[in-house]
């Protein structure tokens, strides 16, 4: 997504607070993923490897699992199908999937079957910075028996019905069979329900065919294509070839930083860029990229519309370490901040704290300050421009016109109303964001924005700064920035008042 018109923008923000609630059967291989980390600080005397101290250990869900995930962060209701064996692993996933609120009607439990699970071991270096080590796998990719196929295939098309998408995730563990997929894609057809293929790294589609949607990326095509595939037509021609070959009605070819390559039956392709990212860890953005997609399908977006969706979604996952399921309020604020869908600056406080993890994440910074700032002028202008030195970008809070009222500035105060006021140090380009507030300290908006440093005007030394402490506990700074001499509104009002005074008097012949 790069320079979208205010009104595309305007309509993903809808599509996206449009996905709560929607239905969808996820259909794939479940997998359990363990993470142990460790400070990897040095090399074993036995051999030329890290010597890895355990200092945590984590379990997640993984594989369709953590596409349900994704789909729970969303906001949308998701059955499960697939198989986990009858072992610990097995019940630990039973249980996490039940805690991001799954539906788990569709698994079934095997007792001559381990659960797939991988487990990766990650050092920590300088105890922050994740690094992969290794990956530990345990599974039995074999497929099902053909008893327990078809039991898992008549299962999954008894869900279709309930579902506004079917969703497949392949992960080639030998669940997704050619026969079961086709039972489902018929079903669905019956009831009209798109279907949805995250395929696996397999050179032959065949089991896909008639499916609605495919999302290879680009080396996935390119092992079906049979050579690499480095321009947008190659993958495009690709992408129609399958198409035609298979009753495919679209592919969309994911392509990292790229974007997407949008190719549908009977349309020109379209490639769909997206904003460059900073790539941390690309696991589980396949998974982002499908879940969005599909809840965008379901709540009624267009192709185009749910691709570029899709793009954010994996976007924001691969800046992320591990699979972390990305939220609606992380999306809306990168449509804010990459659109500013209001054209200012002005953000509640819940679209603030989202925004900001986002630029955190980039390695930003945050600078705070507060006032009223009843009546602008240069002794403010210069304050904030020292403020905006202080780091990446300037948070602005503004006392709501309540706020101002407690602060027994007089029966007068505010002068003007806090849209006027907000509107006034919003057109300074060195405030990034304002934020009001109605508590008449900011101690509470603080403590929920979380700023890097804390910036209030030298006349606060041996005041108590409000917010100080905190900031301080979690490795802030507080910075008292000089005043401009002469200037306050306080006195340019009294100014003002004792002119007003004095042509009054002089109109009276006083």
């Amino acid at each position: 997504m790069t320079n979208l018109d205010v009104s595309v923008a305007k309509d993903l923000a809808h599509w996206v607070r449009s996905l709560h609630g929607r239905q969808i059967l996820l259909v794939g291989d479940l997998i359990l993923d363990r993470y142990l980390y460790g400070d990897a600080e040095r090399i074993s005397p036995e051999a030329p490897v890290p010597v890895l101290r355990a200092v945590e250990r984590r379990e997640a869900v993984g594989g369709s699992a953590n596409v349900a995930a994704c789909l729970g962060a969303l906001g949308c209701r998701v059955v499960c199908c697939g198989v986990t064996g009858r072992d610990r692993d097995g019940e630990t996933l039973a249980r996490l999937l039940k805690e991001i609120g799954a539906n788990t009607a569709g698994v079934m439990t095997l007792p001559d079957r381990p659960t797939t699970t991988k487990t990766r071991l990650v050092g920590l270096a300088q105890h922050r910075h994740r690094q992969q080590l290794l990956r530990v796998d345990e599974e039995d990719a074999s497929p099902l028996s053909q008893g327990n196929a078809e039991s898992l295939s008549n299962l999954a098309c008894e869900l279709v019905p309930q579902a506004d998408v079917v969703c497949i995730e392949d992960y080639n563990k030998g669940v997704v069979s050619e026969q079961m997929v086709q039972a489902v894609i018929r079903e669905a057809r019956r009831h009209d329900r798109p279907v949805l293929v995250d395929p696996a790294r397999l050179p032959d589609y065949r089991r896909y065919r008639g499916a609605n949607i495919v999302t290879p990326n680009r080396d996935e095509l390119s092992i079906v294509a049979g050579h690499r595939l480095e321009s947008l037509e190659a993958l495009a021609d690709a992408a129609r070839g399958l198409i035609d070959m298979l009753d495919i009605g679209a592919i969309v070819a994911t392509l990292d930083r790229e974007g997407a390559v949008l190719v549908e039956r009977d349309k020109d392709w379209r490639h769909l860029s997206t904003v460059p990212r900073s790539v941390y860890d690309n696991t589980g953005a396949g998974d982002a990229v499908l879940a969005m997609l599909a809840a965008a399908i379901a709540a009624g977006a267009g192709l185009d519309s749910a691709v570029r969706l899709a793009n954010i979604a994996g976007g924001l996952e691969v800046e992320k370490f591990g699979c972390v399921p990305i939220t609606v309020e992380e999306v809306l604020a990168e449509l804010r901040l990459e659109n500013r869908l209001r054209n200012d600056k002005l953000r509640t406080v819940d679209e603030l704290v989202a925004e900001l993890q986002l630029r955190r994440d980039r390695g930003e910074t945050v600078a705070f300050t507060n006032g009223c700032f009843d009546i602008l002028h240069a002794g403010h202008v210069e304050f904030l421009k020292r403020c905006r030195q202080e780091a990446s970008l300037l948070v602005l809070g503004i006392n709501s016109d309540a706020s101002v009222r407690a602060l027994s500035k007089g029966d007068d105060r505010p002068i003007n109303k806090w849209a006027h006021r907000a509107a006034v140090v919003s057109a300074l380009e060195f405030v990034d964001y304002v934020v009001g507030f109605e508590e008449p300290d900011p101690e509470t908006l603080i403590r929920r924005i979380r700023p890097d440093v804390l910036i209030k005007g030298e006349d606060w030394a041996g005041k108590g700064v409000v917010g100080r402490e905190f900031v301080e506990s979690i490795g802030g700074r507080v910075v008292l920035l000089p005043l401009v001499e002469g200037l306050s509104t306080t006195d340019l009002i009294e100014r003002i008042r004792a002119g007003a005074s004095y042509q009054c008097r002089m109109a009276n012949g006083e």
